[in-house]
């Protein structure tokens, strides 16, 4: 192919076949002459494009051009015909038009003027700070005062906790080791709060110590409060003064795995709750053989302060006021109550009481050692009816009586070693011996739950432990048999919408802390 040709409209020029390229002309693959990707490369100096490339943007192009032709526009006739016709429309159309642009207008305005064109001024004051000295002299006058606090310990003497408090004062710790009262803080048995207050350079300013209550029926529900400072003539003076608890509630759940106290452990509740609990529901709940994996609980209890301080005894915790156990699929209830004449215990949600009229135990938590049987006598070395049930537990450990009743007697009775036997009316009488302590003097009336002694190893026993009885007409019964046979007691009739109005009080908090344990149920 030589010469010119004519493709798709436009004019294709080649040169001789096999003739050189002459500069400028287009070779046999780039002779489109007018098409423009070849006329720009051509101006450049560079090697145009083949035919391919300039065929489909004239093919694109014609396309377009053909679609431009076949559209057709109104003639201007049509268009006035029209605006005759729709007058009233357009001029609505052009008025909500010219509104729309107007409130776009306000939208958009700025609200505030320009900083730029708002007056300025410039303020100059000097500012002169307190001079250095005076400042060292007005620091150096002024008296600080230290607040330390302490746990005291059994052995502790006035020197070796005033050296843990940082107290430096030869005079104040004269005082504490003098004075009979004063002297209360460092005697007796340890886990009493002291809290001092002394100067930069360690003398004593005040000391204030708690402990609980030593007065009969206030332990729970109050603390003592020692107090030595100085007085106006700048003499060392204490004074001692019972108070009432600061009292905070407290709610826990678990679930038992193995034992009561693994589970209040993993719950984070305290021992002595854990104790009160297995107290409360020992009626119903043998937890030496009854207590089942994945028995849960659920707990309302005290918190307990002492001039906003966390005592340190019983960790804290106080009464437990509801609580919640579910053993082998069966729940029970408990809540605390007190009745008008001032005595108080737990109570089904029924209204039945859970104290029997014998506990089931004369001690709170313990373990039975030997049953109401025959056995080998362990001094004696012989076989010898037992006529009781002994209780394993360490020497202190408080026993109390399992009914309401009067002291018949107190002191040392052979190989009982220490003994108290209290009646309780209509034939009935308990015992309990081998005591390293008796609380409770003969004629003395005592309610039920009163603590009357602690555990020893007096008399003819082999270990700490206590022995305990009970006689109807003289005649030895089975203890264990008694307790489970106590009827219950209900609450009278006049109580009983007080009663309701605790129930539902303390529902709604037993059953926050049971939705606490289905959510860590549900945790992986």
């Amino acid at each position: 192919m030589k010469g010119d040709t004519e493709v798709d409209g436009y004019t294709w020029r080649f040169p001789p076949s096999g003739g050189p390229r002459v500069p400028g002309v287009p070779g046999p693959r780039d002779a489109r002459t007018d098409c423009p990707l070849v006329k720009a490369a051509n101006s450049r100096g560079r090697v145009p494009p083949g035919p391919a490339a300039c065929l489909a943007p004239a093919r694109e192009t014609a396309a377009v051009d053909h679609r431009v032709k076949s559209v057709s526009l109104p003639s201007a006739a049509a268009l006035e015909s029209f605006g005759r016709r729709h007058r009233h429309t357009l001029l609505v159309a052009a008025v909500a038009l010219l509104a729309g642009t107007g409130i776009t207008a306000v939208a958009v305005a700025p609200l505030a003027p320009d900083a730029a064109l708002l007056p300025q001024r410039m303020l100059v004051e000097t500012v002169a700070p307190p001079e250095l000295d005076r400042q060292l002299e007005a620091l150096a006058a002024m008296e600080l005062t230290l607040t330390r606090s302490e746990i005291t310990r059994g052995t502790d003497s006035a020197d070796s906790l005033f050296t843990r408090l940082g107290v430096r004062d030869a005079e104040a710790a004269a005082f504490l080791r003098s004075d009979a009262e004063a002297r209360k803080a460092i005697t007796g048995r340890g886990g009493k709060l002291v809290q001092v207050e002394t100067s930069a350079d360690g003398f004593l300013q005040q000391l204030v110590a708690r402990w609980p209550s030593e007065q009969e029926g206030l332990a729970r529900t109050h603390f003592t409060r020692l107090t030595m400072s100085r007085g106006a003539d700048g003499r060392w003076v204490s004074g001692t003064e019972t108070a009432a608890y600061g009292v905070a509630t407290r709610l826990a759940s678990g679930t038992v795995s193995a034992t009561l106290f693994g589970a209040t452990d993993a719950a984070g509740v305290p021992d002595a709750v854990a104790l009160q609990l297995a107290d409360i529901f020992s009626t119903d709940i043998d937890f030496h053989r009854e207590l089942r994996r994945g028995d849960t609980f659920s707990v309302v209890y005290e918190s307990l302060t002492a001039d906003g301080q966390p005592v340190p005894w019983n960790e804290g915790a106080g009464r437990v006021l509801a609580a919640e156990f579910v053993n082998a699929g069966r729940v029970h209830h408990a809540v605390w109550f007190q009745r008008p004449d001032g005595r108080g215990g737990y109570y089904g949600a029924d209204g039945r009481s859970l104290r029997r009229s014998f506990l089931a135990s004369p001690m709170e938590f313990s373990r039975v050692t030997s049953g109401f049987a025959m056995r080998f006598h362990p001094v004696l070395q012989r076989q010898r009816r037992h006529l009781g049930v002994d209780y394993g537990a360490p020497v202190g450990t408080p026993v109390r009586t399992v009914a309401d009743g009067t002291v018949v007697f107190s002191g040392w009775q052979n190989g009982y070693g220490k003994v108290i036997e209290i009646d309780h009316g209509n034939g009935r009488n308990t015992l309990y011996a081998h005591l390293s302590r008796q609380d409770v003097r003969k004629g003395q009336r005592i309610q039920q739950g009163q603590r009357v002694g602690a555990v020893g190893m007096t008399g003819m026993t082999t270990g700490p432990h206590l022995h305990f009885e009970f006689r109807i007409n003289g005649a030895h019964q089975d203890p264990l048999r008694i307790a489970r046979g106590a009827e219950p007691v209900m609450l009278d009739a006049a109580s009983r919408p007080q009663f309701d109005e605790v129930v539902r009080s303390v529902r709604t908090k037993l059953e926050l802390a049971e939705s606490q344990l289905r959510v860590a149920a549900t945790r992986p």
